[in-house]
């Protein structure tokens, strides 16, 4: 949800406006289960889930309410949700700072809203939300949760055993994990987030996936017939975070990959291309350090290189982004590995998937594509479409200039770099998205021709600097 606010946000909904909805979903709730003249004590914390009850007693006129706030006004932790609290005391509505736990006290009413905390919030409470929660749960009045009861964690489902236990829950744009299991009356309010902010990739997916620190070690096997394709993967994923990449080669190409980077690590094999005899080694080498691998670049189609990228597959059951040739391996190999296709439209084509000039317009079936291999398809066009076989992104970033080869290397090495430390899907989405902003960039500096090696210096400025988005 996060990342929907903020690519709602990107799209030209912004917070401020989707707070003033979800306060207003807020009183509606309030209104179904008190009449007027009822008394409200809204019990506020000072993040964007306080600021929604803020909105909410601008819209109960009717009702005596009082709102409480943990924590001293000038901590409230956005700007848009201080200015709904400022707002209520310039028009001089009952609002009271608790500063400490030990002073806390919860008015009789008729309705308890729990604003206390929302989603992302994990553990036990603590003070004062602790006191507050355990004083909201003694309290004889119906409790109203804004978004999540309090300590009800969404995420992992590790609830908190001092939690609210709420009556009715409003939730916000669609349902939470585990809410359907709570014994209250769930709403689940349309706020007017747009239907586009979770089907086109933006700045909040990106932010979902970025590395907060240096982590990973991606692992290229790649080369033999081409030699750029594995170092462009490889490097992009340095860029995106990674501490280490690695690329397994022929040894014939090893010191050509090599010469394109002191930054990388190549480990050779004595073959001129990929065969079935180097599997064992490659596989045994990625499960023990736990590697994303990626798997694809400059392979090339020799049979005995298909042959062992099958092979590979059958015995892998670790986290693989499969790109180029060996793509049309994939649809005949049952694999227990996590597996990120990234094919271009003839690639898709080769794996049983639409043919197509725009993506988006057959979005539908790569999504069935995805859901049949049960792996997540990163088809790349004009438009990129992402999708999981459940849930699907059209990723609009990018320009014709990126028509250069090898943009779609860097783009494998960005998802092996995410896929650390995100979830497949969300690593695709945002690595697409990451890969067009770097091509934007290139193009409003110095038109279209770029080549796919610029696109590595634009990268850690789009996923950590000042971010076109």
């Amino acid at each position: 949800m996060a990342a929907v606010d903020e690519n709602a946000a990107a799209l030209g909904v912004p917070r401020k406006q989707l707070m003033e909805s979800s306060g207003h979903a807020v009183a509606r709730a309030v209104r179904d289960v008190a009449e007027p003249g009822s008394s409200v004590t809204l019990v506020a914390g000072r993040g964007n889930n306080g600021g929604d009850a803020f909105v909410a007693v601008r819209f109960l006129e009717a009702y005596e309410t009082t709102t409480l706030l943990l924590g001293r006004a000038e901590t409230i932790g956005t700007e848009i949700a201080r200015e709904n609290w400022e707002a209520l005391e310039r028009a001089d509505y009952d609002v009271r700072e608790v500063a400490d736990s030990r002073t806390f006290e919860l008015p009789e009413a008729d309705v308890i809203v729990d604003a206390i905390l929302g989603t992302g919030i994990s553990g036990d409470l603590r003070e004062p939300a602790a006191t507050a929660a355990r004083a909201i749960d003694d309290a004889d009045a119906t409790v109203v949760a804004v978004d999540v009861p309090s300590g009800f964690d969404a995420d992992d489902g590790d609830h908190a055993d001092n939690g609210v236990e709420a009556d009715r829950v409003v939730t916000f744009h669609d349902t939470k994990p585990g809410l359907e299991e709570l014994d209250a009356d769930v709403t689940v309010a349309d706020i007017g987030i747009p239907a586009a902010a979770e089907r086109f990739v933006g700045p909040g997916d990106v932010d979902l996936a970025r590395p907060i620190d240096r982590e990973g070690r991606p692992y290229v096997i790649g080369g033999g017939p081409y030699t750029g394709a594995p170092a462009l993967a490889a490097q992009s994923a340095l860029r995106a975070g990674a501490e280490l990449t690695f690329v397994a080669a022929p040894e014939t190409v090893t010191g050509e990959i090599q010469g394109y980077s002191e930054d990388l690590i190549v480990q050779p094999y004595g073959s001129e291309v990929l065969t079935p005899e180097h599997v064992d080694d490659l596989v045994d080498t990625a499960e023990q350090y736990d590697n994303v691998v990626v798997l694809g670049p400059g392979l090339g189609t020799a049979e005995e290189t298909l042959e062992a990228v099958r092979q590979f597959l059958e015995s892998y059951t670790g986290r693989a982004v499969v790109d180029a040739d060996a793509l049309v391996v994939v649809p005949d190999v049952d694999t227990d590995a996590t597996l990120v296709c990234t094919p271009n439209r003839t690639e898709l084509e080769r794996m049983g998937g639409p043919e197509a000039d725009s993506l988006p317009d057959v979005a539908a079936e790569i999504e069935s594509l995805a859901a049949e291999l049960d792996h997540v398809v990163l088809a790349k066009g004009a438009d990129d479409v992402v999708t999981d076989g459940d849930r699907t992104h059209v990723s609009r970033s990018g320009t014709v200039g990126m028509k250069v080869g090898g943009t779609g290397d860097t783009l494998a090495g960005i998802v092996a770099a995410l896929m650390e430390g995100a979830e497949p899907l969300d690593a695709a989405a945002a690595a697409a998205h990451v890969n067009g902003l770097a091509g934007e960039r290139l193009a409003e500096n110095g038109g279209h021709g770029y080549l796919a090696t610029d696109l590595l210096e634009e990268i850690p400025a789009v996923l950590w600097g000042e971010r076109d988005d």
